[in-house]
């Protein structure tokens, strides 16, 4: 098993052309998490899942997800354990993925409602957050399959903060519930997201 460490976010869109903006924002995304660490980062990408709306009006399109997570590559040790840099304030990389939202043309008109673009920040480097602007780790996680099916597509063995349940074993419990969401549809590669099913 693996327990979480670094930091994920959730890439999600229903409006326009979902799997070309998720392709487009993509390197804009790698560049952005670069520009705001200030450390390399190894990057591991889910594949794209087509899932149902979860919340919000009705007759809303499906949307297209995908989940990307970020660690630090394990030091190279060299006689003495080096030392490693903080990561930096979430609340900084936050305001890189609304900006990133905005060049998208998304628009908070309707909560859950359809959006050009979606980025949320599920969890990052161990921090916790309440307050009105960030909420880490992101508060209904654990509660969606089109965020818990990605993640196991990376990662089923992954053990997600707040909890003991690997990413797999968690995806089958929300799917074996009553009234549970449809499951998420993995996709195959598209052009600018080579992984898939």
């Amino acid at each position: 098993m693996a327990v979480a460490s670094g930091l994920a976010i959730a890439l999600g869109a229903n409006l326009g052309h979902p799997t070309r903006t998720l392709a487009a924002v993509r390197p804009l995304l790698s560049q952005q998490l670069l520009d705001w660490a200030g450390f390399p980062l190894l990057l591991r990408w889910s594949p794209l899942f087509r899932t149902a709306p979860v919340g919000g009006p009705p007759d809303q399109p499906s949307f297209i997800n995908a989940v990307l997570l970020a660690v630090r590559p394990e030091p190279v040790e060299t006689g003495v354990k080096a030392g490693l840099e903080p990561w930096p304030d979430p609340l900084g990389l936050l305001e890189r993925l609304q900006g990133l939202e905005a060049c998208f043309g998304r628009q908070r008109l309707e909560h859950w409602g359809p959006r050009s673009l979606d980025l949320d920040l599920l969890w990052c480097a161990g921090a916790r957050r309440h307050g009105p602007q960030l909420e880490l780790p992101h508060p209904r996680l654990r509660q969606r399959a089109f965020v818990i099916g990605p993640l196991a597509a990376i990662e089923p063995q992954l053990v997600l903060p707040g909890g003991l349940e690997t990413a797999a074993s968690l995806l089958a419990e929300l799917l074996s519930r009553s009234g549970a969401e449809p499951p998420p549809l993995l996709l195959p590669a598209q052009d600018g997201w080579p992984e898939g099913g």
